[in-house]
This record gives C-alpha cells, structure tokens and sequence, in this order.
C-alpha cells in the first residue's frame, strides 16, 4: 500500500505539530513512508510554507531543553545539532537562547553534585571523575577548571 501525497502531508503535519522538528528527522520520516525524492522536497516546502518546520524554532527549543532539562553544555548542544545538519546561524541563535547567568549558575550546581558524589576518592581521582561527568556533557574545559578550583578552595 502505497502513502498518497495528501495522507503523506497529513501525516508530517501532526508529526511536527507534535514537536519541533528538523529537516533531518522529516526527511528520515518521508523515506520511511516510501515518498520519492521530489515528493519529498515537495512536502518539505510546504510544511515551510505553512510554518510547520522551522529549523531556527526547532534549533532554539533544542537548545533550551536540553540545557535545562539534561543539563548540556554549550559543546554538546553545538555537536548534536550538526549532527542533525542545522546551519552556524541557527546553531548560534540557538546558543542565544541560553542565559550566560544561569549557564554558569548550572554549571556551577553540577560541579558541587558530582564532588560530592565522589567524596569517598582520592582529591585527583575525584577531580578527574567531575572533569569527565562534565566533558561528557558539553561544557568548556575553561570553565570546568575555574568551577573545580572553586571546589578545592571551599574544601
């Protein structure tokens, strides 16, 4: 059974309404339902045109929920957003969504959480564990550094 282009446009339609998407994922979704490369573009443009598929919306509500929800650095949101092709532009507007208070206030909060999750360790294993929890998430290791000379000054 083949997907005409209207169910094929419906379908999309609720799958981005559902949330953000980008161009990569309706792509991947469009070629799961069979369409052809020009019925493809096609659909793409129109969910443009009617506003369903925004790369900058979908870049900037990226950015914002997974430095709020799972706590990434800047780093990670940049690496996972060109994995998924969006533009520097867009990734740069996206960063600006993400208030230079709060980021550090963040970074700062999870620096303290890992230390005293490793408290039982030697003073280099436990600094080496916080540097790699907070690499592994996308912070700048400038930033990892002052937070860790923080830590060691308050203990």
């Amino acid at each position: 059974m083949s997907t005409t282009y209207q169910e094929a446009l419906a379908k999309l339609e609720r799958y981005c309404a559902y949330q953000e998407r980008c161009h990569l994922e309706v792509s991947q979704k469009l070629q799961a339902l069979g369409m052809i490369p020009q019925v493809q573009e096609a659909i793409i443009a129109q969910l443009i045109q009617d506003n369903f598929l925004n790369e900058t919306r979908f870049a900037q509500a990226f950015a914002r929920g997974k430095f709020r929800i799972k706590h990434w650095g800047k780093l990670r949101i940049t690496r996972e957003l060109k994995a998924r092709k969006i533009s520097d532009w867009n990734i740069k507007k996206a960063l600006e969504e993400i208030e230079p208070e709060e980021y550090l206030t963040t970074l700062e909060r999870l620096s303290d959480q890992f230390w005293n999750k490793h408290s039982g360790l030697e003073a280099w294993k436990r600094r080496q564990k916080v540097v790699q929890a907070l690499q592994y998430r996308g912070w700048e290791n400038d930033l990892i550094f002052e937070s860790l000379s923080r830590l060691k000054s308050d203990n």
